[in-house]
């Protein structure tokens, strides 16, 4: 009985450590907690009695980090998202079982180090894997915890965000053997020493975006519409009312761009030429080109695209972004003859949306040469598409989000701190708008450019955003902390195989001995 009510025990207590993590994100925003929050789940870990027991305690503790950092998802999702949640799970078993056997029992020396090494790349392995589109995409990824911490944004443009999950991880790793492994702490506290010469290194050598020029970009976020079979005209016009409160500026003092946010626009312009020439007059009357996001069913091909449009005083310019990376269950249903009855129990796409077939780069009217890089919302989520616009010449990287479904919980804040990421790996200002917040702008080095916008604001505000020239480390490498982190694993289950081909085959027993009775 003792030994059931130990097992429920350590069965709660790895999904709750396992959550921890979550408080480190937005909205809590404890980034400090990051660096301890895996210590609990790690110390459960390296105590579990069997492998079979961390492998449980593993996916427990995989599945509650899940559920909290998406918790926000349940009105949506509801029971999906614990299966969701479960079904991610499972890829922290690998890393529970390394848990177990590089700091269980009484790690020291060689095996201490190594853990250093090989625990934050295990760590790697389920934020790579559910960084697939398909499963979610890499949301909450444990980096991007220190969206606002200089130094981790300065690590974020050598290696990515992925750079910052091993270091966080590192730092965990080292302080778990530090309170439970006496023999490993010298280990221990070289890795810190180690963790803490990287930072400092990348901190004073590695160089800082070049600042070359600026622009002026306005935000247009009109604020939550009740929803109702006008909701998108009532949109539409809160938009139109806002932007025009940006014309008489002094030449010197208007903006060069005006951006709405996701599905500011409900129908295709071209079978709406009237709402085509409403935005062409505004953008004539305020004396800058509007990207504008069309979430429609268009005129020319089948289906329904969510879509960036540029549009100047003559109407449309021809430059146009179609969403590649769609939400699951959001804007499409994955297997929808499976799951297709999602649709009855939570707020699941009644249609796929459409996908774009490639990125695009715009020309920016009335400032040659610069180029500006558009995503779709959940987009900003992938390192690789924003750094892919930065190599195709975009000196801006514009977001266009819309996050009312969830305006009361933690998505807003957890997507808007994403941008600040995604400007310090590619050395390129990010404007993050919105329908309804929060919308920011944060420099080439990732600092937020002016305050930003809540999601109790309906309003448009003008920014003054720095361009920058150059590349950073990981626009020219890229993910290169990931073909690390899979070689140091490929290098220990190469030895772990070459050692168990070496051990000597048990004897074999001898048979049972005979007795002849006469």
């Amino acid at each position: 009985m003792a030994r059931d009510l130990s097992g429920w025990w350590r069965a709660g207590a790895a999904a709750g450590a396992g959550a921890l993590p979550a408080l480190a994100f937005p909205a809590p925003a404890l980034w400090w907690f990051a660096y301890v929050a895996l210590v609990p789940w790690m110390l459960l870990l390296r105590s579990a009695p069997t492998g079979r027991r961390a492998a449980l305690e593993g996916w427990l503790g995989g599945t509650g980090f899940v559920f909290a950092v998406h918790h926000w998802l349940l009105p949506s999702l509801h029971v999906f998202l614990f299966l969701l949640a479960a079904l991610l799970g499972v890829l922290w078993i690998p890393w529970a079982l390394l848990v177990r056997e590089l700091i269980g029992g009484v790690p020291a020396g060689g095996r201490a180090a190594a853990a250093l090494v090989l625990l934050p790349a295990g760590w790697l392995l389920p934020e790579l894997v559910r960084s697939w589109q398909g499963l979610g995409g890499p949301w909450g990824l444990l980096g991007a915890s220190q969206w606002q911490v200089p130094p981790a944004l300065m690590l974020a443009s050598v290696g990515g965000v992925w750079l910052v999950s091993l270091l966080v991880v590192a730092v965990n790793c080292a302080l778990t053997m530090v309170v439970a492994a006496p023999g490993a702490r010298a280990a221990a506290v070289a890795g810190l020493t180690g963790c803490a010469l990287l930072t400092g290194a990348v901190w004073l050598w590695v160089p800082r975006p070049e600042v070359s020029g600026g622009l002026r970009v306005a935000v247009v976020q009109p604020g939550p519409v009740a929803d109702g079979p006008d909701s998108t005209e009532r949109r539409f016009a809160a938009g139109e009312r806002l932007t025009r409160q940006l014309a008489g500026a002094p030449p010197g003092r208007r903006p060069d761009l005006v951006v709405w946010g996701e599905s500011s626009v409900g129908e295709d312009l071209a079978a709406r030429p009237d709402l085509a020439r409403r935005l062409a007059a505004l953008s004539a009357q305020v004396g800058a080109p509007l990207l504008v996001n069309v979430d429609a069913r268009r005129s020319d091909r089948p289906g329904i695209y969510k879509s960036s449009v540029l549009i100047g005083p003559d109407g449309p310019t021809g430059d146009r972004y179609d969403k590649m990376r769609l939400v699951p269950f959001g804007e499409y249903i994955p297997a929808r003859a499976l799951f297709g009855w999602a649709t009855s129990v939570g707020k699941a796409a009644g249609e796929d949306r459409m996908r774009g077939d490639a990125p695009a780069v715009m020309e920016l009217p009335g400032r040659p040469g610069v180029r500006l890089g558009p995503l779709i919302c959940f987009e900003s989520a992938f390192p690789d598409m924003s750094r892919h616009l930065t190599r195709d010449g975009a000196a801006l990287l514009v977001t266009q989000s819309a996050t009312s479904s969830f305006q009361d919980g933690w998505a807003p804040a957890q997507h808007a701190s994403l941008a600040a990421l995604r400007a310090a790996e590619d050395g390129r200002p990010v404007v993050h708008a919105t329908l309804t917040g929060i919308s920011e702008v944060h420099g080439p080095s990732g600092e937020r450019i002016g305050p930003a916008l809540p999601t109790s604001a309906s309003t448009a505000a003008v920014y003054e955003v720095p361009l920058a020239r150059g590349t950073t480390p990981y626009v020219r490498f890229g993910d290169w902390p990931v073909g690390a982190a899979l070689a140091a694993l490929a290098a220990y289950c190469a030895a772990q195989a070459a050692r168990s081909l070496r051990r000597p085959a048990p004897e074999p027993s001898a048979p049972p001995a005979r007795t002849v009775h006469g």
